[in-house]
């Protein structure tokens, strides 16, 4: 694939490189990142590799369909965006865009849409897309860029594949080594390392959701080896790898959930003290198969 210009981890690289390779690329692609991660801009290469019609790498750059990508007039893409607003993303845009997918494309092999900002879509604009994720048409690209998948119903997050790309801050190699030794705990005998290990975090609000970022990325991992897929989104492959080796797909899934969940409570300034705590008991009963 010709990543020239694109900036992304090379484990997103290879992953999108298989899947347009092997032609098995999803219906429904989410990219998360924050401002400056370059989200955009992979959104509409990915856009210009679909509609790409030349031999050899892709996009090639000289077909008709990455000149008229590249210019932005491409029959087969259509680029919506809601604004900054929330619920800015109003539910007839979304409601024309379900009914367009089922129109075959003009001239390219899939027809894209790319949903920009779609962490602005209300609740029924959620639902309304939904409908078409549930059985998508054939020959049709859902390509959303979000600055948190968090910010999406579990219903939509759970049918599109995530990419999660970085900005310019890096992995601190401390708060790695803690959100290993936390997956490490997590299924362990006994609550008491688990809960020395995130004790500190009700104080440090900032690095508790540094933490939760990587868990996510771990659990996400996890699900993905769990099902016999590659590794693609953590630093730290060994940890999810443990993980996928000791737990079940709904015990992992649930953990997912649950850290998921946690970020949306963070994020809406719940007590903190009383977020670690529920967050180590549901850590722990996602770990032995109960519901917390």
């Amino acid at each position: 694939m010709n990543f020239e210009g694109i900036r992304c981890s090379e484990a997103v690289k290879q992953s999108l490189s298989l899947a347009f390779q092997e032609a098995r690329l999803p219906h429904a692609i989410l990219l998360e990142g924050p401002a400056g991660s370059g989200k955009s801009e992979l959104a509409r290469w990915i856009a210009k590799a679909a509609v790409c019609t030349g031999e050899g790498e892709r996009p090639c750059g000289r077909c008709p369909g990455c000149i008229k990508a590249a210019a932005g007039a491409h029959p087969d893409i259509t680029i919506v965006g809601g604004g900054t607003a929330a619920r800015s993303f109003h539910v007839d845009t979304i409601r024309q865009i379900r009914a367009d997918a089922y129109i075959k494309p003009n001239e390219a092999p899939l027809r894209v849409f790319l949903l920009e900002g779609a962490e602005t879509m209300s609740e029924q604009a959620q639902n309304a897309l939904l409908k078409v994720f549930e059985e998508p048409p054939d020959r049709v690209l859902f390509l959303l860029t979000v600055t948190s998948a968090v910010k999406l119903l579990p219903t939509v997050r759970s049918r599109a594949q995530l990419f999660t790309l970085e900005g310019e801050e890096q992995a601190d190699p401390a708060d790695l080594e803690l959100a290993a030794a936390i997956c490490q705990a997590i299924p362990a005998p006994g609550e008491a390392k688990l809960l020395e290990l995130t004790a500190p975090l009700i104080k440090d609000k900032e690095r508790f959701r540094r933490i939760l970022k990587q868990l996510v990325l771990l659990f996400r991992d996890a699900c993905v080896l769990r099902a016999g897929g590659a590794s693609c989104l953590s630093h730290q492959p060994e940890a999810a790898g443990e993980l996928a080796h000791t737990l079940t797909r709904d015990q992992l899934m649930r953990l997912l959930e649950y850290a998921q969940s946690a970020q949306k409570a963070q994020d809406q300034n719940a007590n903190a003290a009383l977020l670690v705590t529920t967050f180590c008991a549901r850590m722990r009963a996602a770990s032995h198969g109960r519901h917390a």
